[in-house]
């Protein structure tokens, strides 16, 4: 029986310290301005712990990727949509929870921040960024095309090109917010995502 202290559990908290830590610092920073040397000083760890979890930079990289992002994304966007009945509701709920705070909004996505800054110089980055788009749109899609089915979506939409111009128009938004800086714009974007959400509702059958 392992105790609290055990090795193994010990090894997976000094990876998760610097996954956090990377990750706070790629997300204020980038990736290619974040400086290892910076993040094992947040995290409280020595380079070798960094090296006995991830072969170097790139490597700590993806793991942010695959570990921390991936799962912004499924505990914001696609475990609140698995099996919901009215995906309208689920995603206009999802709208509303989306911070506008200024550090927020001057932060942006960090999946769209990387995905403008890695995609086009690594093919790795590129990669696992699209996988977590394509879940995300898949996500969605899914939840559409079972409010189809459940009478609450209407039966004339496509649920994939309805997801993506949906997930386009959202990180849209957030990345025009950053670039001005201006917490109305993404403000104003959530407002018009409910009026376009509330378009996709099925017609109220009468008598």
């Amino acid at each position: 029986m392992e105790t609290h202290s055990s090795p193994r559990r010990n090894a997976s908290h000094t990876r998760e310290r610097l996954l956090n830590a990377a990750f706070e610092e790629v997300y204020h920073s980038g990736f290619r301005g974040s400086d290892l040397n910076t993040i094992l000083a947040k995290a409280g760890v020595t380079k070798g712990a960094l090296y006995h979890h991830f072969d170097g930079k790139d490597a700590l990289g993806h793991a942010i990727v695959e570990n921390v992002i991936a799962k912004i994304t499924q505990d914001k966007w696609l475990a609140p949509l698995d099996d919901v009945d009215d995906p309208i509701d689920a995603l206009i709920g999802i709208l509303d929870s989306t911070g506008t705070s200024e550090a927020e909004v001057n932060g942006g996505c960090p999946l769209n921040n990387l995905a403008q800054e890695m995609s086009p110089l690594d093919e790795r980055f590129r990669l696992r960024l699209s996988e977590i788009f394509t879940n995300w749109i898949g996500g969605v899609t899914d939840a559409l095309r079972l409010g189809q089915v459940n009478g609450k979506v209407r039966r004339d939409i496509d649920p994939r090109e309805t997801a993506t111009f949906f997930v386009a128009s959202y990180e849209g938004y957030i990345s025009l917010a950053k670039t001005g800086q201006d917490a109305r714009v993404l403000r104003s974007g959530i407002r018009q995502l409910r009026v376009y959400l509330e378009g996709l509702r099925a017609p109220i059958k009468t008598a």
